[in-house]
């Protein structure tokens, strides 16, 4: 009898394990190697800290623990660092490489206290501090907020041709996305919904650049950033 009880609980085990072991495969798969026919160039989690950011104002951030995680967080409201030409105050910009068409993908949090300016910036297209692309993800639409803007030697300029009245911020993390393609010069930007567009620009006056993360003049927090696209050597 005990030996008709051992194998029996012996293939009970067996037939939980056939179920279970495939699900848990399935959930510890890798993120994607590839979104919209751009291949994944590399994923940041800041697990490791953040040797491959140059932040304009490094006293400006910080590495923080959100539970057992840790993210990239601006601290500081506006940091000591005065751009060429009117533009975000707060950059952290990634160092190692280039892109043509990319996607940046990433969560975000603004940590801001809640006011019509509440925002962080997202950099693209970046050659250096007074060429390049930001979206301004502001809490209310105007001419100088929520918006996609291009900085080319003069004052930020937008360059929108779709926005939406402002960003719901509130205290939470959110989902944020930039599509770029320079050979029709395509923007989108995706925040939480990644089948519609919030925002959309064209403009083919950077072919390529760095991509960076920040604010104009508020706290903010980054975490799981992906970059998928194609490296310019």
């Amino acid at each position: 009898m005990k030996k008709l009880l051992s194998i029996y609980k012996s293939s009970l085990i067996c037939a939980l394990l056939t179920f279970v072991l495939p699900i848990t495969a399935s959930a510890e798969k890798p993120a994607g190697k590839s979104l919209k026919g751009l291949p994944l160039i590399t994923a940041e989690d800041f697990e490791h800290g953040t040797k491959n950011w140059k932040p304009t104002d490094d006293a400006a951030w910080e590495i923080q623990q959100d539970g057992d995680n840790h993210v990239f967080s601006l601290i500081k409201k506006k940091s000591n660092y005065e751009p060429p030409v009117r533009s975000p105050y707060n950059r952290a910009i990634y160092q190692s490489g280039e892109y043509g068409d990319v996607i940046l993908d990433l969560k975000l949090q603004s940590t801001s206290p809640d006011y019509n300016h509440r925002s962080l910036c997202l950099f693209f297209g970046y050659q250096d501090e007074s060429h390049f692309y930001y979206v301004h993800f502001g809490k209310k639409t105007d001419d100088h907020a929520n918006q996609i803007f291009i900085v080319n030697e003069a004052p930020r300029t937008k360059i929108s041709t779709k926005t939406t009245p402002g960003t719901n911020w509130d205290d939470e993390w959110h989902h944020a996305r930039v599509v770029r393609k320079v050979q029709d010069g395509t923007i989108e930007i995706y925040f939480d919904d990644m089948e519609t567009p919030i925002m959309t620009a064209t403009d083919k006056t950077f072919q390529h650049g760095r991509i960076g993360i920040g604010s104009f003049d508020d706290p903010g927090r980054f975490d799981e950033i992906k970059i998928y696209g194609t490296p310019i050597k």
